[in-house]
């Protein structure tokens, strides 16, 4: 299968980013170093190109129904300009993938933002549920996204637009004009904990460029800079953001998950009774933080043991935490040795290192 280039992909040559392929498409893994552009993004500002990522549009009569039975959350608290984190629970209890529901127009006109390795997957399955005939539109080939993400990100790029960035509040989005493009949509989401937004425009008429070179004009000289996927993923381990493909996936309940706050059970959606069942016969087992004690990094499918060497669990997510100076990681652990504090050891090559179970974020 050939490998893709998102709108953003000279730029990013241009720039000399470290690429390498990711979901089926170029991406940018790294420009100056991991660390400097994880603590860009958590001090000031930084610029992530994700545009690989997945858009559909579900409009008409039926489409919050649609949504209502293939998604945990409860979208029809949504009202205009609101969005709301959710997944699509599969038929056997586990996650098809984690989503963003937007509501573009209330009862009528959603936009779903999912996982780029997803994409194809998930349209099949809200496919398979769409018995109303609910008006469907892929627009991920045509749909731009970065997300600007730090502290001082929505303070950055205000003077481009005329929305209020700066009081955008939480899954909260507007949509107008942005550095000279119409109809620009900007949600105060991310992928980071460290605050700012996602800018979501029509891949036409050099649009993209116009986008990435007006940002990047007002926000260089105030040391804004590009970031690649590597610190993306440092930065939302430290937040415990879970990763669709290591620490969820089609065999992980969101309950264990810890994302028992997006499953509502006062609608009917996917497998709702297995979830219920499962919530009230006790979880088996639970994603937890840890920071190792001995030296050496978690990797994903690494074993976690008990000091008797039993496995007890398998790591899902680790790094070496930029913030922390430290290794941290997630993992499934067995119910019963998830209390904070308690002392596994993982198993890295031959060796079993010390580490403790935490709470999460980590920062």
């Amino acid at each position: 299968m050939s490998v893709r280039n998102t709108p953003f992909f000279q730029k990013h040559q241009e720039l000399g980013a470290k690429m390498a392929p990711f979901a089926g498409y170029n991406m940018p893994i790294s420009y100056s170093g991991i660390n400097d552009e994880h603590q860009t993004v958590r001090k000031n500002a930084g610029v992530f190109d994700i545009s690989h990522m997945g858009e559909f549009i579900l409009k008409g009569p039926q489409a919050l129904d649609l949504i209502q039975r293939v998604t945990s959350n409860d979208a029809s608290k949504l009202t205009n300009g609101k969005a709301q984190y959710s997944c699509f629970p599969n038929d056997k209890g586990g996650i098809v993938d984690d989503i963003l529901v937007y509501c573009l127009e209330e009862n009528k006109v959603y936009m779903l933002v999912v996982n780029a390795s997803n994409i194809e997957k998930d349209w099949n399955w809200i496919q398979q549920f769409n018995s109303a005939n609910v008006e469907m539109h892929n627009i991920s080939d045509k749909t731009c996204l970065l997300a600007v993400q730090g502290p001082n990100a929505t303070r950055i790029l205000q003077p481009l637009t005329e929305m209020d960035l700066l009081n955008l509040g939480y899954y909260t989005f507007a949509k107008g004009k942005f550095a000279g493009v119409d109809n620009v949509l900007i949600s105060a989401t991310g992928y980071t904990g460290a605050g700012g937004v996602e800018i979501y425009f029509e891949n036409k008429n050099g649009h993209a460029e116009k986008i990435w070179d007006a940002i990047f004009e007002i926000g260089a000289p105030q040391g804004l800079k590009p970031i690649g996927l590597g610190a993306r993923d440092t930065l939302r381990l430290e937040m415990g953001f879970c990763l669709y493909g290591n620490d969820i996936d089609n065999t992980t309940s969101p309950l264990e998950a810890g994302l028992g706050w997006i499953v509502k059970f006062s609608k009917p959606f996917t497998n709702a009774t297995a979830l219920a069942a499962q919530k009230a016969a006790g979880l088996q087992r639970k994603l937890v933080g840890f920071e190792m004690i001995d030296k050496g990094i978690p990797r994903h499918g690494y074993e976690i043991k008990n000091q008797d060497g039993q496995v007890i669990g398998v790591i899902t997510s680790g790094t070496q935490s930029p913030s922390l100076n430290k290794a941290i990681g997630m993992g499934y652990l067995q119910s019963d040795h998830s209390t904070l504090d308690a002392i596994v050891y993982i198993q890295v090559r031959d060796k079993q290192l010390k580490a403790k179970v935490v709470k999460v974020p980590f920062i």
